[in-house]
């Protein structure tokens, strides 16, 4: 039997395609708006939440992530134990270790050697919190400050632990943390993206953890939910410019046009990528006149740009990306996330460390004090993260200062946040004497989630997506908000 050519493209219509065009109407809306081009660029951004959200009164509305990649060392930044020092380079018991999951690298090590902490420590703030004096621009900001000592994790190794810590899980594919809160609660700009994610290293480069994109990915929830990732160097965004010979009026024509016949496929597919990819094209040429605004430090204050450090005039540090955070939230940019690599510390610690605290201490602190003195920070949470902290023992050489550090561990490290409802100048959680063990508080990966959430006026076992059969949920299964780290 030959078919005509109309019941041959019938016969070859995706279910996809097939439902697309069933849904009359699908677009209608967005299709009129192009009659007006203003109303069309208001209408490219969704200004609104998901119905019924938020679930309850949200303490915050934009969120800062400073991820330190690669695991900080809670034994000498921010747990205080001065018995460690009488014990140093004896052995840690066996009794202490128990059956701990350790990373290879470690796991099967003859000797496990305690190394105390490299500097001294000292109490800052009316909180009395003990800080090492590696970090005294933390310790300015200490009555801001809610340290939690007691996280921890299943993860022992870095893309395993990222992803856990930002999607929920260890197996990549699952949206990230901004990808579900910008789906959940919609966007604050027209202007600029509502997740925006920036990448730093120490300036000797020394950490070779990469970022990988699904840190920040939408996962199966559509695409304009992902993070933009802004460059270290040269353009922020690439194509921001406009070609030669062709000026603004001519890129909104072409960009009408296009929209137009995106739109048609929209109505002919219901494919939610094709309402992204207008989304985007839209979002584009606003930020053309956004971005470089946003990134022009010429009108921060002499004291600002002193506050963050020297390092904020140099572009990619992770000072200047401080200091971008704050103008970008300031303009409506819902999630922020800076990650900045170099903890990764197997045998550098003796001087990378310091390096390390160099580069980012300040302006971490800079961060909140600025967020403080515009009366930003009660509304926005400032999170200072990593995927797990270090072991108390030796990994390497003690005898070679360029060949010792310590190994990854993921019980009892410590993660501080501050403003948008953290509770200011408490410390959540203990750990033994050794750092070893959580005595008291423990707080699990999913328990940070679901405690971020609702902060965001998010409830986490209602904010799901159904996909593959199954509704889907940042938090899997687990988790629960940890009321006592919560004004």
């Amino acid at each position: 039997m030959i078919l005509d050519p109309y019941q041959r493209r019938q016969q070859l219509m995706t279910r996809r395609q097939f439902f697309g065009k069933s849904s009359t109407g699908i677009g209608t809306v967005a299709l009129a708006s192009l009659l007006n081009r203003e109303l069309f660029a208001a209408s490219a951004v969704n200004m609104n939440p998901l119905e019924g959200l938020p679930h309850l009164v949200p303490k915050a509305k934009n969120v800062i992530l400073l991820w330190q990649g690669g695991g900080p060392s809670q034994i000498d930044l921010f747990q205080h134990k001065p018995g460690l020092e009488k014990l140093r380079l004896t052995e840690l018991p066996a009794s202490v270790r128990g059956n701990t999951r350790l990373s290879t690298m470690t796991a099967s090590q003859g000797k496990y050697p305690i190394l105390s902490a490299l500097k001294p420590f000292q109490s800052y703030g009316k909180c009395g919190r003990m800080l090492s004096s590696l970090l005294p621009h933390t310790g300015s900001i200490a009555d801001d400050i809610c340290f939690i000592d007691s996280m921890h994790t299943e993860a022992v190794n870095h893309a395993p632990g990222v992803t856990f810590f930002l999607t929920g899980s260890q197996v990549p594919g699952r949206p990230s943390l901004g990808a579900w809160g910008t789906y959940g609660l919609g966007c604050l700009s027209q202007d600029l993206p509502s997740f925006v994610v920036m990448t730093s290293s120490d300036k000797d480069k020394t950490c070779g953890q990469l970022f990988f994109d699904y840190y920040w990915g939408s996962g199966f929830l559509p695409s304009k939910y992902q993070g933009v990732r802004f460059r270290s160097d040269g353009d922020p965004v690439l194509y921001l410019k406009n070609p030669s010979g062709i000026d603004r009026s001519l890129r909104r024509s072409a960009l009408d046009d296009l929209a137009a016949m995106n739109q048609h496929q929209l109505e002919r597919y219901g494919d939610p990528e094709i309402d992204t990819r207008i989304s985007q094209y839209e979002m584009a040429y606003r930020m053309q006149m956004s971005v470089p605004e946003l990134t022009d430090l010429s009108k921060e204050s002499p004291e600002t740009l002193a506050m963050y450090g020297p390092d904020v005039q140099r572009e990619g540090s992770f000072a200047r990306h401080c200091l971008l955070a704050r103008k970008l939230v300031e303009r409506g940019t819902r999630f922020v996330q800076l990650m900045h690599a170099g903890w990764d510390q197997h045998k550098n610690l003796s001087y990378q460390l310091a390096n390390q605290c160099q580069d980012t201490d300040q302006p971490a602190a800079a961060l909140v004090k600025d967020l403080k003195q515009r009366g930003m920070l009660d509304d926005t949470i400032v999170l200072w993260i990593s995927e797990f902290g270090r072991t108390v023992f030796v990994q390497g050489d003690i005898n070679n200062p360029r060949a010792y550090g310590r190994d990854h561990f993921g019980v009892g490290f410590t993660i501080w946040g501050a403003g948008g409802g953290f509770k200011p100048g408490y410390s959540h959680g203990e750990t033994d004497d050794f750092a070893y063990h959580v005595t008291k508080d423990p707080v699990h990966v999913h328990d940070m989630q679901a405690t971020l959430l609702h902060l965001l006026g998010i409830h986490h076992e209602k904010l799901t997506f159904r996909y593959q059969g199954r509704d889907f949920r940042l938090t899997d299964v687990h988790g629960k908000v940890v009321s006592a780290v919560v004004t």
